[in-house]
């Protein structure tokens, strides 16, 4: 399918051929029609985009931020190449478009393929053929609605959220500083609330474009211009100024608000919708009492991870209008006639242009405030196979095509069904790679399921210099992560959908690098298919997920697993271990965690999905400490701080060492990650943050260090589970090792809960 992608890095703007989105549960697949370009919000990203590096960080401090911290925790060349290598991809353009229902999602059953819908999102509705779109931001189009139209409703909704915000009340005069796409939507939902409208733009056609729609009167932001639209305000409010000021202007002047702050009456409300300076003037604000508010996106539920994407909606008792409900209540006025968007259509262009449309806009020759992208009719393309859900983690039913209905869409156009591929049996194939005709084993052939940051940054810029791998086929859920994976590694083929890489019979080992909770899994179906399999940690969550994996295990002789506990391979690490030498009684080992606060916003923190943040991470400290000690922990017991955000968890092994894991997450950023001490037969030993090591025995203290930087063991991790692929050797790590290592992790969380020890 057609794509409009920017890379971040170069400003490079394409359209790319990407594979099909799957079909997930809890949503839509949506063959587009028309997509909106958001003249303001998008031509930032894309102006951004262009910029030097050092444009970049200004343009985005709390990034640079980010860096710092990385530089400090990881060092400056590993930091550099995540970060070029996160820059120098590509990223999706687009947020509002309308399109036909081409298949259901299971608990999406309120809609039906041929429907005609508006979504909204900008990680859902792209500038793309296709897209998945979750229920809660998808709306059906009531009749009549013309799909050029309908494809506003995102950007209406925004607009309405921040006329929502400013509490318009009959009678009351408001005014709309800048006057571009939003702006005008905000002009019109204000005259449709039976509200006087004025308002402010540097450009004088958004002014009579506003006027046409209603407005008393409008002008630019020089003397006159203000001069004028204040008069008409003062002589239509007797005097008391505008009740309401909504800000839906952008740049970095202060002018917009400082002009709210002179045209709002005292005690008035000024609404931030767009993004613009506010260092607010005090003493006008404080002797007006200026009620100063700003405008979240959609409306309630957006950024909220359980609204948009699992679904779950806001009671209407407590929360009248969410992201959803703005959506559905744009479209209805837009049914109504009560808002008109038909003027604000400067253009339609077919998505093929996309990257023309653009620099049009940017360099001005383009002039306007809506343009759409046209998509082709689906009669007029090659069908597209529509994947089954790369996510998927369980049995697979057999999906079916459905008739499409009509819509009563005044663009007239028929509306098809995508066809739906069935899916096939996995075939059973050996886990070790064929000869290749010449007495030498073949390359062995590696599929990846999940290609995010750990997967680009870690494994694969290892594994793609390795002369005896074959990066075979690679999915993921997003599809520009298919392709930049392609892109940047070489991948051979690239799909959506899990069941290209386990169904392959050419592909001899999985690398699943996904969300924890689909892990295990994911593992029992590469074992199934008779594959060797490479998991991030953690192995599983649950014991009995870990008994699952032991049932597989059984049931096919296929033991072929291994677990991205990487440290036990660092090289640091492992010369420590051999300086240190054989210890003549049991150890006492102190391993220090910093692992610092997460973004809000991470996946780490859904518990209820994914489980703890230490059972996430913690394995791969356990397992440091076993490769040491040369055992498995015999007992677990933990305790943590009272506000949760620091635990420490005492093992104990079976030659009577103990080992203590410190897991903080409240210390500075720029304290070093991990710190590993190690006392016994006279010695000691401490690794810091895997690019110095030092031991101090009788001989005297002896330091390593690593003049690379920071090396965690992947390279070597790899190299060593490639070659037992490669030879059929056993697994780098034993299994009964692996599973150790996680029945311990899970204690962990077990022991915090019964506040005492848990015996393994």
């Amino acid at each position: 399918m057609k794509q409009v992608a920017q890379n971040y890095r170069s400003g490079e703007l394409v359209v790319l051929d990407a594979p099909v989105p799957a079909c997930k549960p809890g949503g839509v697949l949506v063959r587009t029609l028309y997509s909106l370009i958001s003249t303001g919000t998008e031509l930032m990203k894309v102006t951004e985009a262009r910029l030097s590096l050092v444009g970049k960080a200004r343009a985005r401090p709390d990034q640079v931020r980010k860096v710092l911290d990385s530089v400090a925790q990881q060092g400056p060349v590993a930091t550099y190449k995540k970060v070029t290598s996160t820059l120098d991809s590509y990223t999706p353009l687009g947020y509002s478009l309308c399109g036909v229902v081409v298949e259901v999602g299971a608990g999406a059953e309120e809609f039906a393929v041929g429907d005609l819908v508006a979504a909204a999102g900008n990680e859902f509705a792209l500038h793309a053929e296709l897209n998945w779109v979750p229920t809660n931001l998808c709306v059906p189009v009531p009749q009549g609605v013309a799909g050029e139209h309908a494809a506003f409703a995102t950007v209406g909704a925004i607009a309405m959220q921040g006329v929502r915000r400013g509490e318009p009340q009959l009678g009351e005069t408001a005014c709309v500083i800048g006057l571009g796409l939003v702006g005008q939507l905000v002009v019109r939902l204000l005259l449709a609330a039976g509200l006087r409208v004025v308002g402010i733009d540097t450009v004088p056609e958004r002014c009579r474009l506003a006027e046409q729609a209603g407005a008393l009167a409008c002008g630019g932001p020089d003397a006159d211009g203000t001069d004028y639209v204040e008069q008409v305000l003062r002589t239509t409010t007797n005097g008391l100024g505008a009740d309401q000021v909504y800000l839906a202007a952008g740049g970095d002047t202060n002018g917009p608000v400082e002009l709210a702050v002179r045209l709002s009456r005292d005690r008035g409300r000024v609404v931030d919708i767009g993004k613009t300076r506010l260092d607010l003037p005090w003493n006008a604000f404080y002797e007006k009492e200026i009620d100063v508010r700003f405008s979240r996106s959609y409306g309630p539920g957006r950024y909220d991870d359980r609204y948009e994407l699992d679904g779950v909606d806001y009671p209407p008792a407590y929360v009248r209008w969410t992201e959803r409900r703005n959506l559905g209540s744009f479209l209805d006025l837009v049914a109504r006639g009560a808002v008109d968007v038909g003027p604000l259509v400067s253009g339609v262009h077919p998505i093929g242009e996309a990257a023309h449309v653009y620099t049009g806009l940017r360099d001005g020759s383009l002039r306007g405030i809506g343009f759409l992208f046209e998509y082709p009719d689906p009669e007029d393309v090659t069908s597209v196979e529509v994947p089954a859900a790369t996510g998927s983690t369980g049995g697979h039913e057999q999906p079916t095509a459905h008739e499409p209905t009509r819509n009563g869409s005044s663009n007239g156009r028929p509306h098809t069904a995508t066809p739906v591929r069935s899916v096939r049996a996995v075939p059973r194939v050996p886990a070790r790679p064929a000869a290749d005709g010449t007495g030498s084993p073949a390359r062995v052939r590696l599929g990846f399921i999940g290609a995010g940051s750990y997967a680009t940054s870690m494994l694969l810029p290892h594994l793609v210099k390795d002369p005896g791998v074959t990066l075979a086929r690679v999915a993921t859920t997003r599809s520009l992560s298919a392709v930049n994976a392609q892109r940047k590694f070489g991948f051979q083929d690239l799909a959506t959908d899990a069941d290209a890489v386990l169904g392959d019979p050419a592909v001899d080992a999985v690398f699943v690098v996904t969300r924890h909770h689909s892990h295990a899994a994911f593992v029992c179906r590469a074992l199934e298919a008779g594959k060797a399999v490479f998991v991030e940690k953690p192995l599983a969550l649950t014991e009995s997920e870990v008994d699952r994996v032991l049932d597989v295990v059984a049931r096919t002789g296929n033991d072929r697993v291994m677990v991205g506990f990487n440290r036990r391979f660092a090289p640091l690490f492992c010369d420590m271990r051999r300086r240190f030498g054989t210890p003549r009684g049991p150890m006492s080992i102190r391993y220090l965690v910093n692992a610092g606060r997460l973004d809000a916003s991470s996946w780490y923190l859904d518990e209820q999905l994914e489980g703890s943040r230490f059972l996430g991470e913690g394995g791969h400290f356990i397992d440091t400490l076993s490769a040491w000690i040369g055992g498995s922990p015999v007992e677990v017991v933990a305790h943590q701080t009272s506000d949760g955000l620091n635990l420490e968890a005492l093992l104990r092994y079976d030659d009577g060492s103990l080992a203590t894991i410190a897991y903080d997450t409240d210390g500075d950023s720029r304290f070093p990650k991990e710190t590993l001490d190690v006392t016994g037969s006279g010695r000691n030993a401490r690794l810091d943050n895997f690019t110095r090591a030092t031991v101090w025995s009788r001989s005297g203290r002896s330091v390593k260090r690593s003049l690379a930087g920071q090396d965690k063991g992947q390279r070597a991790e790899l190299a060593a589970f490639v070659e037992a692929v490669r030879t059929g050797g056993p697994m780098p790590i034993g299994l009964d090792s692996l599973v150790a290592t996680t029945r311990a992790t899970m204690a962990v969380d077990r022991s915090l809960a019964l506040k005492g020890p848990v015996v393994l």
